[in-house]
């Protein structure tokens, strides 16, 4: 059958690891977001921590994906967990270090200001010092999400959920009938659903970054 019908007659498969890979992917970099802002923000003051915290998830993200994958089945088995803790891992580096040049990066005139008509730390840091990183912080976020998305289909090695199984299927049958179908149906839908989160997120962006700062 041609690519067309290959689609047709596997919609509900195909509907269904779309959406797993778009949850994985989703829970997976919200769970690096908020890694990565607890601890950017308990580092950026920090120069010597601030940079063995980058260069600690910098360490982690050259570890081929693989490679981490399998450590992980020993103590988390297959399916589900050790693809969750991969992908959260691989995507802390880009938000981890984006937050601690966002909030470093802020001028310090302006958090001087705030000081100066009383504002105490926890509030410069929430009205001043995040607003003003929040952009630059967010271009992590949508670095983390693109890297994920596709770290996410060699999830499939470890029985992980998602398109990983339709590329790993066919590229296991190839020469077999429906094999080129199925690798590029897992492709061209994580292609399709990283170009959607992106949308998302220059949606999020502009909905919560002031004109100001935008401008």
């Amino acid at each position: 059958m041609n690519f067309w019908e290959y689609l047709s007659s596997r919609r509900e498969l195909l509907f269904f690891e779309t959406w797993q890979h778009a949850s994985m992917v989703f829970q997976c970099v919200l769970a690096a977001l908020v890694l990565g802002l607890i601890i950017g923000l308990a580092v950026y003051r920090r120069p010597g921590l601030a940079g063995m915290a980058t260069g600690t998830a910098g360490v982690i993200f050259t570890i081929p994906s693989l490679a981490l994958l399998g450590l992980l089945i020993t103590p988390l088995g297959l399916g589900v967990a050790p693809s969750v803790v991969a992908l959260t891992l691989y995507s802390l580096l880009p938000i981890v270090r984006n937050t601690i040049v966002g909030l470093n990066g802020v001028d310090a005139t302006l958090v001087d200001a705030a000081r100066g008509i009383g504002m105490s730390r926890r509030a410069i840091l929430l009205r001043v010092e995040l607003p003003l990183a929040w952009p630059v912080i967010l271009t992590g976020v949508r670095v983390s999400t693109q890297l994920a998305m596709g770290i996410g289909a060699i999830a499939a090695y470890v029985s992980g959920p998602g398109l990983g199984e339709q590329i790993f299927s066919g590229l296991g049958r190839l020469g077999g009938a429906n094999a080129v179908n199925m690798t590029l149906a897992g492709t061209l839908l994580i292609i399709l659903l990283a170009l959607l989160f992106d949308g998302c997120y220059l949606l999020i962006g502009r909905l919560t970054t002031s004109r100001g700062i935008r401008a």
